[in-house]
C-alpha cells in the first residue's frame, strides 16, 4: 500500500531569509549529529540542471545512525546493516528527495518539496491528479508545539520553547496562540511524502515508522531554523555555499569510517553475525523472516 503524507509548515520569515535558515539549520544539525561513530557520511555534492527542476545542487549522503534505531526493528536487522541513503535534488524553491535503506531494497520514501509565500492555504502546489487527492493526508506542523513521540525524543529539540523566545535581531516572536493568524512575513514549505514498503507482514508497520520519523524531523528542523534565527539572519547564501564546503570537509574528519564502497549505486553492506559475515538473504527468505518475528 502507498501512503501519501502532505505536512505543511509555516514559517515566520521571507522565502529569502528561510532559503539560508533552513540551510544553515540542515548544516549544524549535520554537525551536531556526527561522531567518530555515527553521522552523516557526504558521497557527492554537484550542481545538476533538469527539465522538472531546473538547475540546483545535488546531494547525496549515507547516514549511519544505528543506535538511533527502534530495538524492535533490530531483531530482524543487524544495526551496521541499517544505513540510510539519501540523494537529494535541490532546486529552490523546489526540491525532491529520495531516501532507501539497502537492507530493505523494496521500499522507498521521496519527499518533493515546495515553498510559497503564502500561509499554507494552498490546496495541491503539486499537482496530484485525482487517485492521489483522494489517499493524501494533510497536516499542519506548528513549530511552536512539542511533540513527545519516540523520534521526536531521539531527535533532541524538545528543550526549546518558541512560545517564549524572542529574536533580538528581527524582533520576532514569541510564538504564542495564533501566531499563525497575525504574523508577518510568512512563508510555507509543502513536503509530499510518498511512502511504499511492499513487504508482506511488515510494510504498513515500516511506512508509519518511517513517516512519523520524517514527521518527527521536519518539526525538529524548522523548530531550531527559528529559534537560530539570530544566527544566520543577515548571512548571503554565498557565505552558505562556503559554510558547506567547509562542513564537508569536517564530518569526512569527524566520521572515522572508511568511505563506502558503492557497487551500482548502492553500498556493499556486509551484515556480521557472531564475528563471521554471513551470506546475503534473498528476498522472499527476508520477508518469510520478517513474517515469522512478526506473526
Amino acid at each position: 500500500m502507498v501512503q501519501i503524507k502532505e505536512f505543511r509548515i509555516l514559517m515566520p520569515m521571507t522565502m529569502e531569509e528561510y532559503e539560508i535558515g533552513i540551510s544553515y539549520t540542515v548544516m549544524k544539525m549535520e554537525q551536531q549529529n556526527t561522531n567518530s561513530q555515527e553521522g552523516v557520511e557526504i558521497v557527492e555534492n554537484r550542481p545538476f540542471e533538469d527539465e522538472l527542476l531546473g538547475k540546483g545542487q545535488f546531494t547525496s549522503k549515507i547516514y549511519h545512525l544505528q543506535s538511533k534505531i527502534p530495538s524492535w526493528l533490530k531483531t530482524f536487522a543487524p544495526p551496521n546493516a541499517l544505513i540510510v541513503m539519501e540523494e537529494s535534488w535541490c532546486a529552490y524553491p523546489k526540491s525532491k528527495t529520495v531516501i532507501k535503506c539497502p537492507f530493505f531494497n523494496k521500499c522507498s520514501l521521496t519527499i518533493e518539496t515546495v515553498n510559497i509565500a503564502d500561509n499554507g492555504s494552498s490546496e495541491n502546489v503539486h499537482g496530484l491528479n485525482k487517485e492521489q487527492l483522494a489517499i493524501r493526508q494533510v497536516e499542519y506542523l506548528d513549530i511552536s508545539s512539542i511533540s513527545k513521540d519516540y523520534w521526536s525524543r531521539i531527535i533532541g529539540a524538545n528543550n526549546i520553547d518558541l512560545t517564549n523566545f524572542k529574536s533580538q535581531k528581527t524582533g520576532r516572536g514569541p510564538l504564542q496562540n495564533g501566531w499563525k493568524d497575525s504574523c508577518k512575513p510568512m512563508a510555507t514549505t509543502y513536503k509530499l511524502v510518498t511512502m511504499e514498503a511492499p513487504i508482506w507482514g511488515l510494510g504498513e508497520r515500516l511506512e508509519d515508522l518511517l513517516i512519523s520519523g520524517e514527521r518527527a524531523l521536519f518539526l525538529a528542523c524548522h523548530r531550531l531554523c527559528f529559534a537560530w534565527i539570530d544566527e544566520w539572519f543577515g548571512m548571503t547564501m554565498d557565505q552558505i555555499t562556503e559554510m558547506e564546503k567547509e562542513k564537508d570537509l569536517m564530518l569526512q574528519k569527524t566520521l572515522k569510517k572508511p568511505p563506502t564502497v558503492l557497487t551500482n549505486g548502492k553500498p556493499e553492506v556486509k551484515v556480521i553475525s557472531n564475528g563471521k559475515p554471513e551470506a546475503k538473504r534473498k528476498d522472499m527468505q527476508q520477508e518469510q523472516g520478517l513474517a515469522s518475528i512478526l506473526a
